[in-house]
């Protein structure tokens, strides 16, 4: 089988359950967004040694990104006929992550600059992806109900790579560049 189909030169694409649509739909913005940032994750990951101990966690969260998109492809009136099913629990995995990390190097009162090492810069690229994965997920709700699990886990993975990000200076005793104190922390 040859990867082209020459199905999407006309401007539509395939979702699940054979229907085209507009290579421009919500839906498609959508997992296009999301396959991007599972893509920025896969960046992460190569600059991580294998035996990283972050490695088992963005390999599940990765895998659990394609059935997100599974999900997302798919209309709301025949999801119950996509078989891959999604974790209801991974926002609350991702908040452990970040209780963890947190636990160990406080929390963040201030905003900061992304940047730092190789890895910590990604992680910060991968937040920000996320946050736009999140608001075209949003757009797409308003047409098209997305279930809510995908909603939580998109939400809290831009917390998830920002926590990282953060962890990573902390674990290399960078000095994270600061921009202004939270609002809510100033006197």
């Amino acid at each position: 089988m040859k990867i082209y189909t020459r199905g999407g030169d006309k401007g539509k694409t395939g979702i699940f359950g054979g229907k085209r649509v507009s290579k421009d739909h919500p839906r498609i913005e959508a997992n296009g967004t999301i396959d991007e940032l599972n893509s920025v994750i896969g960046v992460v990951r190569a600059h991580l040694s294998s035996d990283h101990e972050w490695q088992p966690i963005l390999f599940k969260i990765q895998t659990e990104i394609m059935v997100v998109m599974s999900q997302v492809a798919t209309p709301s009136d025949i999801r119950d006929t996509n078989q891959n099913v999604l974790d209801e629990n991974l926002d609350k995995f991702c908040e452990e992550c970040m209780d963890k990390m947190t636990d160990e190097m406080g929390p963040s009162e201030t905003f900061v600059l992304p940047g730092g090492t190789v890895v910590s810069a990604n992680l910060q690229l991968a937040r920000a992806v996320a946050r736009r994965a999140e608001r075209r997920l949003w757009t797409l709700n308003k047409q098209d109900e997305v279930p809510a699990a995908v909603m939580r886990f998109i939400n809290r993975l831009s917390d998830l790579f920002f926590t990282m990000a953060r962890y990573e200076m902390y674990k290399a005793g960078d000095v994270e560049e600061r921009w202004k104190d939270f609002l809510y922390k100033r006197k």
